[in-house]
């Protein structure tokens, strides 16, 4: 069974299919309307995964594997040569996880209450510094190198692209602030392989 790659248009889920095309690995886009929980052939949602959200990734032999940090490592190394990620056990890949982690829960959770739409502007302007200081740390990293780990691309670039491209939603006017993180997306989205997802999610 080909690999299947539960998804909504432009949500996390992006990462893990830019991370699938980048691996040139085959796979099935299902998409999931995540408010009714309902697949996109109106199957439940929750009988496949109990969490309710996405991205999940269903493989051939029925294991699903949930959470966007854990499904990109798992592509990573299915295709080594692709260089998506450092090996397992080695110093560089603790840097590749640290970064995952950072993204998930300082960028992508730190973005999450501002759009809120319940958030009023006083409880928006108290997160947002917090916010700017976690992204300004982002763009110190990519000062000196073109990606996270440096000179190749790996799955942690395809989560800060989705984490930037949320900032960008936000704030239209973020990345024009900050020349670094502008021209790191900028050469994210020229990328093929996210030029690929993109289409193909509909958001081009």
């Amino acid at each position: 069974m080909t690999l299947q790659l539960f998804y909504s248009p432009g949500s996390c889920s992006l990462s893990p299919h830019i991370a699938l095309r980048e691996a040139g690995l085959h796979f099935e886009l299902v998409r999931v309307d995540l408010r009714a929980k309902r697949t996109a052939s109106d199957v439940d949602f929750l009988s496949i995964n109990p969490k309710g959200y996405v991205p999940a990734l269903l493989l051939g032999d029925g294991e699903l594997i949930t959470e966007g940090a854990i499904i990109v490592q798992y592509i990573a190394d299915q295709v080594p040569d692709a260089r998506l990620a450092p090996r397992a056990g080695t110093p560089e890949r603790r840097r590749l996880q640290e970064w995952l982690h950072f993204i998930a829960t300082e960028l992508q959770k730190g973005i999450s209450p501002l759009n809120n739409p319940k958030a009023n502007d006083e409880l928006k302007a108290a997160l947002r510094p917090k916010l700017d200081s976690r992204f300004a740390l982002l763009s110190r990293a990519l000062r000196d190198r073109p990606y996270l780990l440096g000179n190749d691309f790996s799955v942690a670039d395809g989560y800060a692209y989705y984490v930037l491209r949320s900032l960008r939603k936000l704030d239209p006017e973020a990345l024009q602030r900050d020349e670094t993180l502008l021209a790191y997306f900028q050469r994210l989205e020229a990328r093929p392989a996210i030029q690929s997802a993109l289409t193909a999610e509909g958001l081009l």
